[in-house]
């Protein structure tokens, strides 16, 4: 072989070198494209949570709009709507039943009374209400829970509490449940049975002396606009 046919040949040989180690980067680098890097992984994993979020509360969420937003004209609530806020933490000890706080009826709707051990007439009068609010309910009433809040030391009547089976007794902290739970500028916390959603928000506040028919009512429509509870 001379030395032109020599130098050819070697250039030939380098071209075709060159050209597979291009081919080879190309292909390491749509290799390491396919894969998402770290950076790219943590964003998509906060997203899916947070779709995640949307779709366990959008029922919730849908009650609340349906309820309070796209009513027809001339039809009211009776309860008063209030800023809504977690109490899932209320709660210390159980009294009757087996139950702590209220973050343990978490997927439920919570029909709640506060009062004293020694419950007076008016605080009988809102355990009665509640529990026949619920039974109202028909086939829907195993989505709400009935709770009675003792912000002391003492113990309820025995024959009282034989009157309503299935309530939950509660003993927490007076100062948390006055902070949780916002009274009017006339009222004390007792005077009103409260509703909670699902979610363990605080949703609604019913006047004092309150129309349980009027309760009813409005239990019933959230009952229907939630699709979870």
């Amino acid at each position: 072989m001379t030395g032109r046919n020599r130098q050819v040949t070697d250039s030939t040989v380098s071209d075709e070198r060159a050209q597979d180690r291009n081919a080879g980067e190309r292909r390491t680098g749509d290799r390491r494209g396919d894969a998402p890097r770290a950076g790219e992984r943590r964003p998509r994993g906060r997203l899916k949570l947070l779709l995640l979020f949307l779709v366990l509360a959008s029922p919730i969420a849908a009650s609340y709009y349906t309820y309070y937003v796209l009513r027809p004209d001339g039809r009211t609530n009776y309860g008063t709507l209030v800023e809504q806020r977690p109490v899932d933490a209320l709660g210390g000890a159980p009294v009757v039943g087996d139950v702590r706080t209220l973050g343990e009826l978490r997927g439920r709707w919570v029909m709640l009374v506060v009062a004293p051990s020694d419950c007076d007439d008016g605080c009988r009068r809102r355990l009665y209400h509640v529990r026949q609010v619920r039974l109202t309910a028909g086939k829907e009433r195993d989505r709400v829970q009935r709770v009675w809040l003792l912000p002391d030391a003492g113990t309820p009547d025995p024959g009282l509490l034989a009157e309503h089976e299935g309530l939950l007794v509660i003993r927490a902290p007076a100062q948390a449940i006055a902070t949780s739970l916002p009274a009017t500028e006339t009222t004390s916390v007792s005077d009103h049975i409260w509703l909670i959603d699902p979610l363990g928000h605080l949703m609604m506040r019913f006047p004092r002396d309150a129309d349980p028919s009027r309760i009813k009512k409005d239990l019933a429509k959230v009952l229907r606009a939630s699709g979870i509870g």
